[in-house]
């Protein structure tokens, strides 16, 4: 037989004072590990002296944040720039990198000066910011397709890839994005009834870390399948253009623009792609008990302080300077406001 008390759904009737303690004591226990994490965490920042990475990450995060804007206004206000397929995808990039430095920064400053947030806006900016990151991966994986189909197929290039249907592959890029894990938000709220409603560090490493095997197995698949198909992806798109293209003679020259581009993309591939591979590794230390939780706090803080930012702050650099189209654009709005100044003076 089975009685529904008010703080406890179902409880044996013939439990004692003493059986009855120890069930309720046993509802709460899962909370303690999460504001323990918290705390302990927040004590090896203060204790390694670890909020100096702000330094590095706002001065990151301000670079990028001053050139996305600027190049972003390029290619959504000319009308040529948003004909062509690689300027959406460049600038969805741009999108996503800005929302998630954004968000990245305020996490970092918020854990390093230790402001309690609210267990559900934590959440959700760990879902946004998770979400903004496999944005700006899928999208830059849809680069390296799209110079594929270009070179592959270029009189049939704009009838295979036209403005409104990337507008629409761009929107369900953000829809496959970010359905992962703000469902993993929902089914954490529903697991985490007495949880503690404000933690003294967000970090979706700690929210993901206290769920159960089966769900971080889930996590685990989510990230490797992810990033195993998107580097197949890449390898068979480049192979294929390198194999087509080897006998034009554009790869004889050492320092010619083809090998130069490549050699750009691979590396800024390279460091989009090694921050998440480094967060998987940050997921299996954070389930061994052996591990220091030093040294869990230094991988952490550095990847995001540093690893995560540096292939955003280069992205934006590159692009303004490499692409052709956006340099002129971008030369001829200071020229016209030069003249527009000159005018005014005079």
């Amino acid at each position: 037989m089975l009685v529904q008390g008010q703080n406890d759904r179902f409880l044996p009737c013939q439990l004692g004072g003493f059986e009855l303690a120890t069930f309720r004591i046993s509802r709460y226990i899962n909370c303690i590990p999460m504001a323990n994490s918290s705390h302990q965490w927040y004590d090896s920042l203060q204790r390694w002296h670890l909020e100096l990475f702000l330094i590095p990450a706002s001065l990151l995060t301000l670079a990028t944040l001053l050139a996305n804007p600027i190049l972003l206004a390029c290619i959504l206000f000319s009308r040529s720039l948003r004909q062509e397929t690689r300027y959406l995808l460049l600038a969805n990039t741009l999108a996503a990198d800005m929302l998630f430095l954004s968000l990245n920064l305020v996490t970092v400053v918020c854990n390093t000066l230790g402001v309690a947030m609210l267990r559900v806006l934590c959440e959700l900016v760990s879902a946004v910011t998770a979400a903004a990151y496999c944005c700006a991966v899928l999208t830059v994986t849809l680069k390296v397709v799209d110079t594929y189909v270009a070179v592959r197929w270029p009189l049939h290039y704009h009838d295979l890839l036209p403005p409104a249907r990337t507008r629409k592959i761009l929107v369900g890029v953000w829809l496959l994005a970010a359905m992962y894990p703000l469902s993993l938000v929902i089914v954490m709220e529903v697991m985490e009834d007495n949880a503690p409603q404000r933690s003294e560090v967000c970090l979706i490493l700690i929210s993901i870390g206290k769920m159960g095997s089966e769900m971080m197995v889930g996590v685990h698949i989510y990230f490797t399948m992810g990033a195993v198909v998107c580097t197949l992806l890449i390898l068979y798109c480049y192979g294929r253009l390198y194999w087509v293209t080897k006998t034009q003679g554009i790869w004889q020259s050492r320092y010619s623009r083809a090998r130069v581009t490549l050699l750009a993309h691979g590396v800024l591939l390279l460091l989009y792609f090694s921050p998440g591979l480094v967060f998987t590794v940050e997921l299996v230390l954070y389930q061994r008990q052996e591990v220091s939780q030093d040294i869990r706090v230094w991988i952490n803080t550095v990847n995001m302080c540093m690893l995560m930012l540096l292939p955003r702050a280069c992205a934006p650099y590159l692009y303004g300077l490499w692409y052709r189209d956006i340099s002129d654009t971008l030369l001829a709005v200071l020229h016209r406001r030069r003249r527009l100044s000159q005018v005014t003076v005079a």
